[in-house]
């Protein structure tokens, strides 16, 4: 490869993942919550393993939920139905601990300040429609593909378990070829490699993976040990909040190091992360760069937050100081305001803890939207 070309991986997960199935359990019981009481204070930690699944953390609301009840439904609805998998909605056995929120922290949030300290990013380029990296879309379309076959039984043999990875080869940094796939799915005992092999190209990459990105020198991997039986929280331990680079960019952005799942909007992990997206997804869809990573930081307490930056990694059409003035006019970024702003209050979440929070364009999310991008597009001279 010349010097102007490089290799960039991104991997996903179906919602099967043990990891994912504590995300989808964490956010499934905030959403439950928030229908009761929008204002209610969550910050839920799920760890599955064999036969036991575990929900701890912070809540603080006048609501009654029944969380076991609810991480067993999450459960149902992934797949994981039958006790021989070792783990199932009927027989695991649910434990919680829960207590309110620390009033030290809630000093803080009370009055409309930020819920933790931390650095937050929000990016989006013109690689594809959604303005999303092409690595993790493509393995996040993988996954989904993966799960489908699953789900309407076109590939009986499959079980909820699976993971993707796409490499794609960038050169003068724009996407031109797939170069590597890695797809993992657990399966039935009985199904050899080359019928899994055979239908997992025909039935998952084909459908998903554009004709004009695959060529003679592609390599395609599918179960590379050869053998997925035992997956699921059976086969690992799952905690909420382990993949976060899943659930944003694939690596292609940089991460604040803060899971999502199980926090209410008042955590600026979640909400600011949210509204970063939602900032350079319009600078981008306002023909202002064509790839864009806003970041700011907040202090606990504080309502404003202690820095914001945007970088255009050379691509941008105006000044920085432009872009820098168009977020300070447009967006507020306190809690109260973000909050607001992307209608955040809402039982939203659980959709989102599989195939990314970023690039859904199946679900009405506010910092999806690009309504702004005319605005600043006028406003910034173009």
């Amino acid at each position: 490869m010349s010097a102007s070309s490089f290799l960039f991986t991104s991997e996903s997960v179906t919602e099967g993942h043990p990891d994912k199935v504590a995300d989808q359990v964490s956010d499934a019981i905030l959403d439950a919550i928030l229908a009761k009481d929008p204002l209610g204070r969550v910050a839920v930690e799920t760890m599955v393993s064999t036969g036991i699944c575990i929900i701890a953390g912070e809540v603080t609301t006048d609501c009654y939920v029944e969380m076991p009840q609810v991480a067993r439904d999450v459960i149902e609805q992934v797949g994981y139905t039958r006790a021989k998998f070792g783990f199932d909605f009927e027989t695991v056995g649910v434990l919680s601990a829960i207590r309110p929120q620390s009033p030290d922290i809630a000093r803080g949030v009370n009055i409309g300040g930020a819920g933790d300290q931390g650095m937050m990013f929000g990016y989006a380029t013109t690689e594809t429609p959604e303005l999303m990296p092409m690595p993790i879309m493509l393995a996040h379309k993988l996954a989904r593909q993966l799960a489908t076959m699953r789900k309407k039984r076109l590939v009986d043999y499959l079980r909820p378990d699976g993971k993707t990875q796409v490499t794609v080869q960038y050169v003068d940094s724009k996407p031109v070829r797939v170069d590597k796939i890695v797809v993992s799915c657990q399966h039935r005992e009985d199904v050899g490699s080359d019928v899994i092999r055979a239908d997992v190209i025909e039935k998952v990459i084909a459908p998903v993976i554009p004709k004009g990105m695959l060529d003679d020198r592609t390599t395609i991997l599918v179960n590379p040990t050869g053998r997925f039986v035992r997956g699921g929280p059976h086969a690992d331990t799952g905690l909420t909040g382990r993949k976060i680079i899943v659930d944003t960019y694939g690596g292609m952005s940089r991460h604040g190091g803060g899971a999502f799942s199980g926090k209410d909007p008042t955590k600026v992990d979640r909400s600011a992360s949210y509204m970063m997206r939602y900032i350079a997804k319009n600078l981008v869809a306002a023909g202002l760069a064509e790839r864009v990573e806003v970041s700011v930081a907040y202090s606990i307490g504080e309502a404003n937050p202690l820095a914001c930056d945007v970088d255009t990694f050379g691509t941008g059409k105006v000044d920085k100081q432009v872009l820098l003035d168009l977020v300070r006019q447009h967006f507020n970024l306190t809690p109260a305001a973000m909050i607001e702003r992307l209608n955040l209050r809402r039982p939203q979440y659980l959709p989102l803890a599989a195939y990314g929070h970023f690039g859904r364009t199946d679900l009405p999310v506010a910092w999806e939207q690009t309504d702004l991008a005319e605005l600043l597009r006028a406003e910034a001279g173009l």
